[in-house]
């Protein structure tokens, strides 16, 4: 076993003081060049909050690091939270312009066609009738540009009655002899029909509408109703257009009525609709062209939005993430247009940035915090095995200034006992100096080994070994063969010195008669407990032990540093008749001390 004795400013030195029969110990720092006794071995304590901060270091080395990490994690998080919050809030704001600009393209283009059908209405019904020439001229005026607004153009519808069918188709085809019959043929004469008469552009593709039936379709026939009533222009729902070849392309038109001049009774009379078919995507197209090309997915809807009034759509590839709705009004009909954004990025660059930077911070300071926690840790370690070498050493050093006490004692002892028992001058010399010489082999024993096992007898012998060369027959060994670990067999032989030397004082061995009786056996523990070796020291035949007595050093070492060490209980009983102390020794296997050996090796060397 080795033990520190240097430290951090200088040498170590042990100071005895004695007066009378007590004695003082004090340890003093001797700087390397100066020598003060009253230096302050020890600095000035830290302050309260580093102490503190050390102290939770120290005893939370993983929390620490990982409550800081979701410290700042959790204020990383916060952070891109807030982050993405704003950047939403600005797509939704610019996502709510851009439907506003939409909604404005949309509403300018069909108030625009509202404009031009009033005033065809206007003009038509100053006419007795509407001949091909008067609506050919009032196309020309207008200088339609159907491309632009996504408007099929614009057409004359009269409203007959299904008797008179026969009669129109005759008048009609008198100026337009290519004019086709009427579709779908109303099922009886009773009720009014409204096939479309003209047409402009005038194309192949819009003369495909001429002689369609418009009451013959509930939407159609709806808008127009509704028009007829309120005297404005009104918007179908979703239609199909009769232009169209594959009948799926979804349509709407804006009809408005017109009237003929008040008759005797001061009705006036319906006598058609001036109308306009729209394809709802490229009506929708134009007034995206009009605002700009955008990120956002548009749809236009008749109504509430729902998959069954669709009425066009410009999806975007991702589904929708974030919709903006905006209410749109053509001709008196409510359409509801709904801008549409998929963000492709998980993150915004700068949330990316900050969550990076939060957690690379986090990351760092979390093992930052290991490291010192780490750091507080081996400190504290550190200053524990310096406290325990410390007292380690106070106490040997008090034990190593008693036991030169007590050496001393049995040498005066020694000699009084050899001088009784001498003969003559050479035989006191001669068997002095043999004692003298196994109270040097004993203490070589103790304190100079080889770290192997010691018999239990061996070290009984040695620190008995100057008392039996004068009182073999009054000290009794028994015992098994036993053998001690190192470290258990110095702790033992220092309370079997004490024993020894206390009866040699004041015991069984200071006085003629009185006998020691050392025995020892082997106790088992349990399953997982070490042997224990069971040695009873009893004294008798020597003077009575007085009741009121002094506590001395060797009881303190024995019921303490020896019973510290052995980590066993010692039991010491000053009885009237004689001293009894037993005490527990453990029998370990010498792979166990061995181990310890080698630790010990590796935490002296470390330092």
């Amino acid at each position: 076993m080795r033990y520190l004795f240097g430290s951090a400013r200088g040498r170590c030195v042990p100071l005895c003081v004695t007066d009378g029969t007590r004695h003082r110990q004090e340890f003093r720092i001797i700087e390397p060049f100066a020598l003060s006794p009253d230096a302050d071995p020890v600095g000035p304590p830290p302050p309260p909050q580093s102490g503190r901060a050390r102290r939770w270091l120290v005893l939370y080395p993983r929390a620490i690091p990982l409550v800081i990490f979701l410290a700042l994690a959790a204020i990383t998080a916060l952070s891109v939270f807030a982050i993405e919050s704003n950047a939403r809030a600005r797509e939704r704001a610019v996502m709510r312009e851009y439907a506003q600009g939409v909604a404005a393209a949309l509403d300018r283009s069909g108030s625009g066609f509202s404009s031009y059908l009033r005033a065809g209405a206007a003009l038509f019904a100053s006419v007795e009738e509407v001949s091909p020439e008067t609506f050919d001229s009032f196309v020309r005026a207008l200088k339609l540009n159907t491309d632009y607004s996504g408007a099929e153009g614009i057409g004359w519808i009269p409203v007959i009655e299904a008797r008179d069918i026969d009669a129109f188709l005759a008048r009609t085809r008198l100026r337009q002899p290519a004019f086709p019959d009427i579709y779908p043929r109303p099922a009886s004469a009773t009720g009014r029909i409204a096939p479309v008469t003209m047409f402009a552009p005038a194309n192949s593709r819009n003369r495909r509408a001429l002689g369609y039936d418009m009451y013959s379709e509930p939407a159609r026939a709806a808008a127009m109703a509704e028009a007829e009533v309120t005297l404005r222009p009104a918007a179908s729902g979703r239609i199909v257009l009769v232009q169209e070849t594959s009948g799926t392309a979804p349509a709407f038109a804006i009809y408005m009525p017109v009237f003929r001049k008040a008759d005797s009774a001061g009705e006036r009379p319906l006598a058609g609709f001036v109308y306009t078919p729209f394809r709802a995507r490229e009506f929708l197209d134009s007034a995206i062209d009009r605002e700009g090309a955008s990120r956002f997915g548009v749809r236009l809807y008749d109504g509430e939005p729902s998959t069954g009034h669709l009425l066009v759509a410009h999806s975007i590839s991702d589904a929708a993430k974030e919709t903006v709705a905006q209410e749109v009004t053509i001709a008196d009909r409510k359409l509801m247009l709904v801008v549409e954004s998929a963000d492709a990025q998980v993150l915004s660059p700068l949330s990316m940035v900050t969550l990076l930077f939060g957690l690379a911070l986090a990351s760092l300071l979390m093992l930052l915090a290991r490291l010192l926690t780490q750091q507080a840790f081996e400190d504290q370690a550190r200053l524990a095995f310096f406290e325990e070498q410390h007292s380690i050493r106070n106490s040997l050093t008090r034990e190593l200034n008693h036991r030169v006490k007590n050496t001393l004692a049995n040498v005066l002892s020694i000699l009084s006992l050899t001088r009784r028992r001498a003969s003559g001058l050479d035989d006191f010399a001669d068997s002095l100096e043999g004692r003298i010489r196994a109270l040097s082999a004993t203490h070589d024993l103790l304190t100079v080994t080889d770290w192997g096992t010691t018999p239990i007898r061996a070290v009984i012998e040695a620190e008995l070994q100057h008392f039996r060369a004068v009182l073999d027959d009054a000290i009794l060994l028994d015992g098994p063969e036993l053998e001690l670990a190192p470290n258990d067999a110095l702790s033992f032989g220092l309370a079997v010195h004490e024993l020894a030397t206390n009866a040699a004082k004041y015991g069984a061995l200071s006085v003629a008669g009185g006998n020691v009786t050392i025995r020892w056996r082997r106790v088992e523990g349990g399953a997982n407990e070490t042997p224990l070796a069971e040695v009873e020291w009893q004294e008798t035949g020597g003077p009575p032990v007085a009741s009121e007595r002094r506590r001395g050093f060797g009881t303190e070492l024995i019921e303490k540093v020896v019973a510290h060490e052995l980590r066993q209980p010692v039991t010491l009983d000053f009885a009237p008749s004689g001293v009894r102390c037993v005490l527990h020794v453990p029998v370990r296997r010498p792979a166990d001390f061995r181990i310890r050996e080698k630790e010990a090796d590796r935490r002296v060397k470390k330092k």
